[in-house]
């Protein structure tokens, strides 16, 4: 079952990626394993999911080291709301980290990185949807939040993160993906050539949204409940 999902969420993307001429190899496909037990997770990997993700970094540090001493090749991702409390145990666990939304967290970040001289990839999250109970940056922050953060020298900017409203209004789902592109696009230029500061990826949609999102330019899809649902 599990192989099956994952063959066609793979194939809606391909899909969704030839009616608006695009590469489906350029948009990553990042499984949520959150309370997903280990051996489930296994036969998505088998089934060729390369990233997982974790809500919370208590669940990151038991299954992420068990996975990637079987898998090696796994990246593992940290995509909840990060207390600065954790941040020393998710930089030990992860490969990226998707919900930096304030500069606090960044320099935390920053100060445990120093202590192994390590530089931590990490998306910085916006809340483009403008709810007040999604975590993320304020969007007319942006240009003032990179610039503070790409001030670190062990913390790596590689893209932006979003999150939609729970809405069946898809126009309101577009707009929240389309406001975080134009974020993204005028990052990309201001920031050009910046060592610490790489807009490669912009991570964009969940199980119901992907597609949406894809159309907006999404490269990155975090996807739980498609991958791993019961039927």
């Amino acid at each position: 079952m599990i192989q099956d999902n994952v063959r066609k969420v793979f194939s809606d993307i391909e899909e969704t990626c030839r009616k608006i001429n695009r590469d489906p190899n350029g948009i990553v496909v990042v499984g949520v394993t959150k309370t997903v037990p280990m051996e489930v997770i296994q036969e998505a990997i088998n089934a060729g999911i390369g990233h997982i993700a974790e809500n919370r970094v208590q669940e990151a540090e038991i299954k992420f080291p068990r996975l990637k001493a079987k898998n090696p090749q796994i990246n593992c991702h940290i995509i909840g709301h990060l207390q600065t409390n954790k941040a020393k145990d998710a930089i030990k666990v992860c490969s990226l980290i998707q919900s930096v939304d304030s500069l606090k967290l960044a320099q935390e970040i920053e100060k445990q990185a120093a202590k192994s001289s390590r530089a931590v990839e990490i998306l910085v999250q916006f809340n483009t949807a403008r709810e007040e109970q999604k975590y993320g940056a304020d969007p007319s922050d942006a240009n003032a939040l990179i610039e503070s953060i790409s001030r670190l020298s062990f913390v790596h900017i590689k893209g932006l993160m979003c999150m939609a409203p729970l809405t069946e209004d898809q126009g309101v789902i577009r707009k929240t993906f389309s406001d975080l592109r134009v974020i993204r696009d005028g990052i990309k230029v201001r920031f050009a050539g910046h060592p610490h500061v790489d807009m490669g990826i912009l991570s964009m949609g969940m199980s119901s949204d992907h597609k949406i999102a894809i159309e907006e330019g999404s490269t990155m899809v975090r996807v739980g409940s498609a991958i791993f649902k019961k039927e």
